[in-house]
């Protein structure tokens, strides 16, 4: 399986990370080394790119990548969740970078190997694990958790209106049998859902879907607790280029860019501010970067990838 791919929004992650040749910078989601490639042909000697995936298979054929490109700064590959980044970057003896990528979402060798059970298209094993070394798969997650938890994600991360029911569905079915495959899963969902509302829009299983690789990879959860320790992990005028795939993760990097901006927080009819606000971050991208029309023809995967740049002040 080939695990070139189309990077996402390309040129606007590369300009958004300023990037200084002799600077250190952290590809957070390493995948097909696509955007990597690009830092990596911009440092110098002194320059050096940290990338880090928690795919093994995708680590290798990426690190196999970087070794071909013309640069003369070098590189480390790092099998870990991004989570870990001060883990990581203590373990290197560095303590700040100049900039920090990462790239949210499925890469598209994992959407493409079957065996993977990331698509509802296609008849595999429920897997859905990023990490192949952890235990926890989708598989599990439908056969185990309580109804009220099945709902519970596919409501929240999945932003599907028929949430309950698809649970009530689930766990019905699997007291006949053991749900072990994608297509028993998505056989499930479109009984759940009435045929009127089919019709309509994507793939009845999509929302679903997402909502349980979600919740098997700790997406949302690892998002949350890991921003913070990436702008610590800045150094003072460092980039945070962050691209995420739905609403949830971008709400999420919002609401912490926001957080950081060092508005007063305190009530309006306060004579003088006492919530000591103070700014860390400068927000670079005003306005969302979303993909081009011309990038959309190239790869329809970037449909509905954003992109927020921030900056450490």
């Amino acid at each position: 399986m080939d695990f070139s791919h189309e990077p996402v929004l390309l040129k606007e992650c590369i300009e958004g990370l300023n990037i200084h040749s002799a600077g250190v910078y952290v590809d957070c989601t390493l995948g097909g080394a696509g955007h990597s490639t690009e830092i990596l042909k911009r440092l110098n000697s002194q320059g050096l790119l940290i990338g880090i995936d928690q795919d093994k298979e995708a680590l290798e054929a990426a690190k196999a990548r970087l070794s071909q490109v013309n640069s003369k700064g070098s590189f480390v590959t790092i099998h870990e969740n991004f989570e870990n980044i001060r883990q990581i970057l203590k373990a290197q003896k560095i303590k700040s970078v100049d900039g920090i990528l990462i790239d949210l979402g499925v890469s598209s060798y994992q959407l493409d190997n079957e065996e993977r059970g990331f698509k509802y298209q296609e008849d595999a094993p429920l897997d859905m694990r990023m990490n192949q070394n952890i235990d926890f798969t989708a598989k599990e997650l439908v056969n185990t958790w309580s109804k009220n938890d099945i709902a519970r994600i596919i409501r929240d991360y999945g932003e599907e209106k028929w949430a309950v029911r698809i649970a009530e569905f689930i766990c019905s079915a699997r007291e006949e049998t053991e749900i072990e495959t994608t297509s028993q899963l998505v056989d499930i969902i479109k009984a759940a859902i009435p045929a009127p509302a089919r019709r309509g829009g994507p793939h009845p299983a999509k929302r679903t879907f997402q909502a349980i690789r979600i919740a098997v990879n700790r997406e949302l959860e690892v998002l949350e607790e890991v921003l913070p320790k990436m702008l610590d992990s800045l150094a003072k005028g460092g980039r945070l280029c962050v691209i995420t795939f739905h609403s949830l993760e971008d709400r999420i990097v919002k609401q912490f860019i926001n957080s950081k901006l060092g508005r007063c927080t305190c009530p309006p009819n306060f004579p003088k501010c006492v919530c000591n606000a103070v700014k860390e971050l400068k927000v670079i991208t005003p306005k969302i970067i979303t993909p081009s029309q011309e990038e959309l023809q190239r790869n329809h995967r970037a449909r509905s990838a954003k992109l927020r740049v921030s900056e450490k002040v």
